[in-house]
């Protein structure tokens, strides 16, 4: 199974500025994370951030900030203010995948809508342009990988979301609790995979119109590496 990048939003965690400093490898995991959310944009898969008690640990990265504002073209482009862990809990999955109002009783499997009361009678309200259907698969990175990534992420399995998790994209403070994560998070049923294998797997093909672009980005992490 490969990923899909009709398929797929983008969910980044938690990269505030407050917080990254102390974060194992923490240059890479931004460096990632921006090119997560740039290829996101270029491959019109919707991007969206959250951030913990961003009254006591500031804002996101202004980086991230601008490229996830700035990939709202198929949706997202929204950040999350969240107090729980688990990004879930204040209202993520909705961004996601928003409810659907169900009609009023008797309106549905044939009844007669006409027959209830005039304020009752309400159509099933469409879903919030910003929010996309359809695209249940979820990319999803962030700090700290053992606190709001994870408990993010089981969330979001439990809500029966595809979770695959961006391992060169996340971390914590330590390594050892980073690396606990993952072994959790691959036990519950996310899928690990690196910055590069989502952005060979949403091309697919050195033929799509979008290789070199994507490409380019790749080789950035490249040439981080070595630099």
């Amino acid at each position: 199974m490969l990923l899909d990048a009709d398929d797929s939003q983008l969910v980044l965690v938690d990269y505030q500025a407050r917080l990254m400093p102390v974060i194992f490898e923490n240059e890479m995991i931004v460096a990632n994370a921006l090119r997560l959310a740039r290829m996101a944009r270029s491959m019109e898969v919707p991007v969206w951030a959250t951030e913990q008690n961003p009254d006591g640990l500031g804002r996101n990265i202004p980086e991230l900030i601008a490229a996830i504002e700035t990939a709202s073209n198929a949706g997202g482009g929204k950040t999350l203010a969240k107090m729980h862990f688990d990004a879930v809990e204040d209202g993520l999955a909705d961004w996601l995948r928003p409810p659907v109002r169900k009609p009023p009783q008797g309106a549905s499997q044939g009844g007669n809508a006409r027959s209830l009361p005039r304020h009752l009678q309400r159509p099933v309200e469409p879903a919030s342009s910003d929010s996309p259907e359809g695209r249940n698969t979820i990319v999803i990175a962030g700090c700290e990988a053992h606190v709001c990534l994870m408990q993010t992420a089981l969330g979001l399995l439990e809500e029966e979301f595809e979770v695959w998790v961006v391992t060169d994209a996340c971390s914590s403070r330590t390594e050892r609790n980073r690396d606990a994560a993952f072994d959790r998070l691959a036990g519950a049923g996310a899928e690990l995979v690196t910055t590069e294998m989502v952005a060979f797997e949403w091309l697919r093909t050195a033929e799509h119109p979008l290789f070199r672009e994507v490409l380019g980005l790749v080789k950035q992490g490249d040439a981080q590496k070595n630099g």
